[in-house]
This record gives C-alpha cells, sequence and structure tokens, in this order.
C-alpha cells in the first residue's frame, strides 16, 4: 500500500514538472487587416453612372463612376471662348492699323502734298505780285499762312501713316498678353472641375463596397466606391514583448485560417514600436504573459486576395525567435 502511494505521488510530481517545462507555443492569435482607398470627388453632384459593384476587381485608371456634369461642360465652353476673344485681341495689339484704313490715310496724304504744292506756288506768285506793288500786304500775309498749314498738315498725315504702321504700346500688348494667360488658368481650372465629376481607381484592387446608389446626391468630398488593393492586406497579430525583441523585419511567418488547405507565408514588415496590454479578443489560457507587441506581415498578391478583412487566423513563427526568448 505504501509502494503504490509512493507511485502514485512520484506520477503526479511527474506530471507537475513536465507541465511546468512545457514549451511555449509557437503560433499565436490574430486577424486580417485591410486598409481601405475610399475614392471621392472634390465637387457635389448626383451620381449618374456607377460603373462597377461590390466583388468586381479593378484596374489602376479604370472609371469608377461620374456625376452629373452639364454645368461644368458649360463652364469649360465658356472659358474657351474667353481664351479664343483674349487671343485674337492680343494678336490685334501686336498688328498696327487694318490695310484700308492704311490705304486712306496715304490718300489722305496725296491730297494734302498736293494742297501744299498748290498754296507754296500761290505764295511764290503773291511774293513776286507784292514787289511790284501789285497786290496788298495783307493777301501776301493769307498766301504766307495758307502754305504753312498746308506743310504741317502733310506733316501730321505723314507721322499719322507711321503710328498707323507700328503695333500697339507695349503696355498695352502686356495687359492682352496677361488676358491670355488669365483665360488659360480658367480654362484650365474649369477643365479640372470636369474632371472632378468622372473618378477612375488610383489603385489595381477589390471593389468592396459602394456607399451612394445610381441617382443619389453626392456631397462634396463623400466617397462612392472603397476600394481594397492587395498589397493593403495584412496579418496583425500580438507575440510576447520577449518574442518581439526577436522578431527581425523581413523574418517569413506562416498564416493560416479556418478552410485553408495549407498555410501561406506572409513577411513581418513592421514591429509597434511599443507594448501593449493583451486585446481581450485574442486572449487565450496559452498567453500569460500581460503585456504583448503588435506585428503585421504582408502577403503576396495572390494570398491576400484569398483572405477578407476581420478574419481570425493563426501565425506561427519559425522558431527562431521563440526559442531565443525562452
Amino acid at each position: 500500500m505504501r509502494r503504490l502511494v509512493w507511485c502514485a505521488a512520484a506520477c503526479v510530481l511527474g506530471l507537475g514538472l513536465a507541465a511546468c517545462s512545457r514549451p511555449e507555443p509557437k503560433t499565436y492569435q490574430g486577424y486580417v487587416e485591410g486598409e481601405f482607398v475610399y475614392v471621392a470627388g472634390k465637387l457635389a453632384g448626383r451620381l449618374d453612372a456607377l460603373a462597377v459593384a461590390r466583388g468586381d476587381r479593378v484596374t489602376s485608371g479604370q472609371p469608377l463612376y461620374g456625376l452629373e456634369h452639364a454645368y461644368e461642360t458649360q463652364g469649360l465652353a465658356l472659358a474657351e471662348a474667353e481664351l479664343r476673344q483674349a487671343e485674337a485681341t492680343l494678336d490685334d495689339r501686336k498688328k498696327g492699323l487694318r490695310p484700308e484704313e492704311i490705304g486712306q490715310i496715304e490718300a489722305d496724304l496725296r491730297r494734302a502734298e498736293a494742297a501744299r504744292e498748290l498754296s507754296r506756288l500761290e505764295y511764290d506768285r503773291r511774293v513776286k505780285l507784292y514787289a511790284t506793288a501789285t497786290i496788298a500786304k495783307e493777301e501776301l500775309d493769307t498766301a504766307r499762312t495758307v502754305s504753312v498749314q498746308d506743310t504741317h498738315q502733310v506733316k501730321e498725315l505723314e507721322a499719322k501713316l507711321a503710328t498707323g504702321r507700328l503695333p500697339s504700346r507695349i503696355d498695352q500688348v502686356r495687359a492682352a498678353a496677361d488676358a491670355v494667360d488669365a483665360a488659360r488658368a480658367k480654362v484650365a481650372q474649369a477643365r479640372w472641375n470636369l474632371d472632378q465629376m468622372t473618378q477612375s481607381a488610383g489603385v489595381a484592387g477589390l471593389v468592396y463596397d459602394t456607399l451612394h446608389y445610381q441617382g443619389e446626391w453626392v456631397a462634396a468630398g463623400s466617397p462612392v466606391v472603397v476600394l481594397l488593393p492587395e498589397r493593403n492586406v495584412k496579418a496583425r497579430f500580438f507575440v510576447p514583448e520577449a518574442v518581439a525583441g526577436r522578431l527581425p523585419v523581413g523574418s517569413a511567418v506562416q498564416v493560416s485560417w479556418d478552410g485553408a488547405a495549407a498555410p501561406v507565408t506572409a513577411t513581418v514588415n513592421f514591429v509597434a514600436p511599443k507594448v501593449e496590454y493583451t486585446p481581450p479578443v485574442i486572449y487565450s489560457q496559452g498567453f500569460r504573459e500581460k503585456l504583448v507587441v503588435m506585428v503585421e506581415a504582408a502577403f503576396v498578391p495572390a494570398d491576400a486576395a484569398r483572405l477578407n478583412p476581420g478574419q481570425p487566423i493563426d501565425v506561427r513563427l519559425d522558431g527562431t525567435a521563440e526559442a531565443g526568448s525562452r
């Protein structure tokens, strides 16, 4: 009877020692994290076209949706018309008078030259007549005045012709050029406004959700489509701080989940620089540590496409970090 008691005690002691020396598990609980891309425009409008649905996969640059854009289309047409007008004004400022106007000045100049020649001859005749005391002094003065007036008239028309052949003043040309630059800026702004009414995918990925239906009013900045790129799907799990200190970025982990035929490999790309209490959602009796460190690992796109955000997973380390922590 005494021997039986000693045997039972030895068995209990052996089991206790075995339990105390049980190695820590190398598998940790976690979940799939997804970082979403919310596609929105800066202008408001009615949703006229929704080109995708939940579950679709899109490529970068693929159209997603379009808002009503009649107002923006007319705004672009008006801005382009103002640009054409400003450019025409600038071209006109760089030129002189029209050929018809130049021709009119030249005709006036020829008449003035003929009048000047006639008044000069009349004055010369009056000078001879006055020398013989045939005419009075007043007639000589009148002939002189007419000759001087005709000479000034010719000079005035010559100056007007020279000016008409020149472009506008430099300040007027600069002002017209500034008006063209302003009109071009308005065209660019109007075109940008029109482009905002149609949004395309900036990245390739899964259409995770659509937040508006066709015909709804979409406020400025309100997302319409939610994308989930494969590169934004990652494994998030928590390990004891002793393990995290020996888990370098770039190390490989094995991730498995319910229904998976075999684990897939993920690469650790982030180890949190701080510790935290064990989140209750992943609490298990196998975790005796109260402080853990969050770790994230990235999948290859093919494996990321098989996972869903929030899905529970099991992460197994390669054994190096666990061995170093014991």
